[in-house]
């Protein structure tokens, strides 16, 4: 089901990626919607009514942001390869960390289950910060493997339950 569910999404995203921007926008104008495509638009450019959402997408996805952004990326760049991938590792386990220490003083969840959350948060919490490496590879990664965990497991306390079952 998840895999329907995913499939799904990728398709719908893909169609609505190939339409044609500024009709989309001007017909969601138009029908008073409360979300429009104007957050898309990125500052500077001309869009013409052959453009796709996508191309809009892209484009500002493209485009730099501030300027504490790019000092940011600046510096990263003088830091070697491997100090970056230590840095990240340790900046993601740092805010995994405070949340199991959250989760653990103030519920009473177990050590598993604490740390399968305190991953995830940490991976979300990751995302949203700054680091040191320029790509989204790694937010992408340490939000993926948590939730790579706790969908293991939980497939894995099913089987287990239906072993039992069966005995």
């Amino acid at each position: 089901m998840l895999i329907a569910f995913g499939a799904g999404a990728y398709l719908f995203l893909d169609h609505v990626s190939r339409l044609p921007f500024r009709a989309l926008n001007d017909k969601l104008h138009k029908t008073a919607c409360p979300v429009t495509l104007d957050m898309l638009i990125p500052a500077g450019v001309h869009i013409d009514d052959k453009i796709t959402v996508g191309e809009v997408a892209g484009i500002r996805l493209r485009e730099e942001r501030g300027i504490l952004d790019r000092t940011a990326r600046h510096i990263a760049g003088l830091i070697p390869p491997g100090y970056r991938v230590i840095t990240n590792f340790a900046l993601f386990f740092f805010w995994s960390f405070l949340y199991l220490i959250f989760l653990r003083v103030f519920t009473f969840a177990g050590y598993g289950r604490c740390i399968r959350i305190s991953l995830l948060a940490g991976g979300i919490t990751y995302y949203f910060m700054p680091d040191f490496s320029a790509g989204r590879w790694d937010d992408a990664a340490f939000i993926t493997l948590p939730f790579l965990i706790i969908l293991l497991r939980s497939v894995w306390r099913r089987r287990k339950k239906a072993q039992v079952k069966t005995l």
